[in-house]
């Protein structure tokens, strides 16, 4: 008997852990929310309904790639939509829809409405009623990051282009409401593009959805690229320069009048060409069987490019020559158009003096207003840190961090071009006692959460697993909603996808934001940065800096005074005074010290990942994990905002004083200083 058990136990294991290893696999998803709708309890009539739909979800997608479904009443009912791109065949998108509900599964735990997918399907469900219901809120913008060339003429080919597969995909009917096509743009370029409704709607409203995508293309980023995308549940968009999709052929429209009927759930009934004789079928299939086989091998060829092509963007940035300068050339400026917007990098247009160079404002002659990073010839950064700012941050779009528009490359000129945040850095307000005051819980609340999804993008979500490394208040810039953008990758790190973690002998960061284990020892990794994160969410909730502020009469450590607050049940002694008042959002703040300080701690791989912590900052009804204690900065005579570059390999305690008299920075420009492996 306790063999038996023991085997069942064995299985057990292996059966989970193998399960644990497949989910862990999977590719992350191209876009994906978790509803503010709230969580569904174990057991509950909601998740029963919902494992219902979600379990039978891939076998019941036709040819078609759409399915919608609903079970339940009321609070309980549960709604599920899911649809394939025109162009992915069954078995593809079935694969597809089953990584999306595992992916989701993961990401938004318990969540009632959930929404994501990859470039060949999207899934929603939610609580409420989504079936039937013609909404057409825009969900996601991507876009490609190379510039269109004569742009004005670009986008008039391309809203040609859409209007015509808009048109085309509102006739779709009731089975598929689909177009794709392309036409020539300037200079010789060709314009792909595609559209595609949920085919439940009426020819009406996917003309009108389709309608209202086109209209946000203003506020899109992607406006002037080369390639976009607009995503919303009910319908969306894509083009790029290159053909990206495959030609299907399309049924016929239904007759007249039966655009509005609605698809029967779970019907097994498919409707099935006629008129085609056994020569027509083999015809097909001499051309079909062909064409696919070449589509998997330049498929399989490539990925292995792909792979090829991120191992040398790694090496590149290790050695690339002094004197090459073929990055986009769409990128880059001339000197004599930076030096006429910064009126000759004059005094007045000087917004403060970096580590490496001082930062100045600037307008070009169209208008747009631009801050320019001039590196200094002496400053210590050459091209390996140059180009490593230009090759990472040129790839990098998202609304948390701060857009490099551009380069100049002029002898021994070294400029980078990003766009202009109004409102400076984040410790102009946090540390300035007048200024502080605008300040909210609101405002706070949504800085953090900002900064959070910023860190998610750079570790999970980017082409390439990045590592910050010198995440600080003075490198959080604020913009004119005072949103939140991270800035100076100079110090980032790249990981190839399936790399955790690194080490170096040379440390480069600012002191009192670096996670012991790098400090001390060189190593880091994702929780490196969300050390850092938890840092600057307790100096946000404090209005102090992270050491040597001074509380009565002593001067405390910021992570011990959090930690030896919350732990006595005082944490709101911590809390800045001025959102003491603000009764109503007390429990909301002591939830992020909790978070806070899980960040924080001592034990790498106690700290949560930073899905996990945008996660917790979104769903107020997770419960947290108790955080065991931090670690502990007890060097009180040091700055806070010293940058720190020394090598570990030192032990002599006047070598390391020696490598810590570096001089500070006191903007948003950090020591950009980069050794890589």
């Amino acid at each position: 008997m306790a063999m038996a058990i023991h085997k069942w136990l064995l299985y057990l294991f292996f059966h989970i852990h193998l399960h644990v290893l497949i989910l862990a696999q999977l590719p992350n998803l191209r876009y994906g929310e978790c509803g503010d709708n709230g969580n569904y309890t174990e057991n509950s009539t909601y998740k029963n309904n919902l494992n219902t739909l979600l379990t039978s979800l891939s076998s019941r997608i036709d040819k078609y790639g759409f399915y919608n479904a609903s079970i339940g009443q009321n609070g309980d009912r549960a709604s599920v939509i899911v649809l394939c791109r025109g162009d992915v065949e069954l078995e593809e998108c079935r694969n597809c829809v089953n990584n999306v509900v595992q992916k989701l599964g993961q990401l938004c735990p318990n969540q009632k409405e959930v929404f994501g997918g990859y470039d060949g399907c999207m899934l929603q469900y939610s609580n409420r009623s989504i079936i039937g219901t013609a909404s057409f809120f825009v969900r996601y913008y991507l876009w490609n990051p190379a510039n269109a060339s004569n742009p004005e003429e670009f986008n008039q080919e391309l809203r040609k282009l859409l209007e015509n597969l808009r048109d085309r995909a509102a006739e779709g009917g009731l089975l598929r409401k689909y177009a794709s096509g392309n036409v020539s743009g300037p200079d010789f370029q060709s314009i792909y593009a595609l559209v595609q409704c949920t085919p439940d709607l009426s020819r009406l409203d996917c003309f009108d959805c389709l309608t209202d995508a086109y209209g946000n293309m203003p506020d899109c980023p992607c406006k002037g690229k080369r390639g976009g995308r607009i995503i919303g549940v009910r319908c969306n968009f894509r083009y790029e320069s290159s053909r990206f999709f495959e030609d299907v052929v399309l049924e016929a429209p239904p007759p007249a009048g039966n655009d509005n009927k609605t698809v029967p759930i779970g019907r097994d009934d498919k409707i099935v060409p006629t008129g085609k004789d056994d020569k027509a079928a083999r015809t097909i299939i001499i051309i079909v069987v062909p064409t696919v086989t070449l589509v998997v091998l330049i498929i399989c060829i490539s990925v292995i490019l792909m792979r090829r092509r991120k191992k040398k963007l790694v090496n590149e940035i290790q050695r690339t020559p002094v004197d090459d300068t073929s990055i986009a050339e769409s990128l880059q400026y001339d000197f004599s158009a930076i030096r006429a917007a910064t009126d000759d990098f004059s005094d007045a247009n000087k917004l403060g003096q970096g580590g490496f160079g001082p930062v100045y404002k600037g307008k070009l002659q169209n208008g747009q207003e631009i801050a320019v990073k001039r590196l200094s010839a002496d400053s210590g950064q050459g091209d390996l840190e140059f180009k490593n700012e230009v090759l990472l941050v040129a790839r990098l779009q998202h609304r948390n961090l701060v857009r490099l528009m551009g380069f100049c490359l002029d002898g021994t000129e070294r400029l980078l071009v990003y766009e202009f945040v109004p409102n400076a850095s984040l410790d102009h307000f946090l540390f300035d006692s007048v200024k502080r005051r605008q300040l909210d819980w609101e405002r706070r609340s949504k800085i953090i959460g900002g900064i959070a999804k910023g860190i998610l993008y750079l570790h999970e979500d980017s082409r390439l697993r990045i590592i910050h490394r010198d995440l600080k208040a003075s490198n959080v810039l604020l913009d004119a909603e005072m949103n939140p953008k991270i800035s100076d990758f100079g110090m980032a790190r790249l990981f190839e996808l399936d790399e955790t973690q690194g080490s170096t002998n040379r440390i480069v960061g600012t002191y009192g934001y670096m996670a012991p284990e790098y400090a001390m020892h060189g190593q880091f990794s994702v929780k490196s940065d969300v050390f850092s994160f938890g840092v600057l969410v307790l100096e946000i909730l404090s209005g102090q800096k992270n050491t040597c502020f001074r509380s009565g009469e002593s001067v405390e450590d910021l992570l011990s005074y959090a930690w030896s607050n919350w732990h006595t049940g005082t944490a709101m002694n911590f809390i800045d005074p001025m959102l003491r008042g603000s009764t109503g959002v007390i429990r909301d703040i002591m939830r992020s010290i909790h978070i806070a300080l899980l960040c924080v701690q001592e034990n790498v791989a106690d700290r949560p990942t930073m899905a996990a912590v945008v996660l917790m900052l979104s769903s107020l009804s997770l419960s947290l994990p108790m955080p065991s204690g931090p670690a502990y900065y007890t060097h009180s005579n040091i700055s806070a905002e010293m940058p720190l570059i020394y090598n570990t390999r030192m032990s002599d305690s006047s070598e390391l004083a020696k490598s810590k008299s570096i001089g500070s920075s006191r903007n948003e420009a950090s020591i950009s200083e980069l050794y890589p492996r």
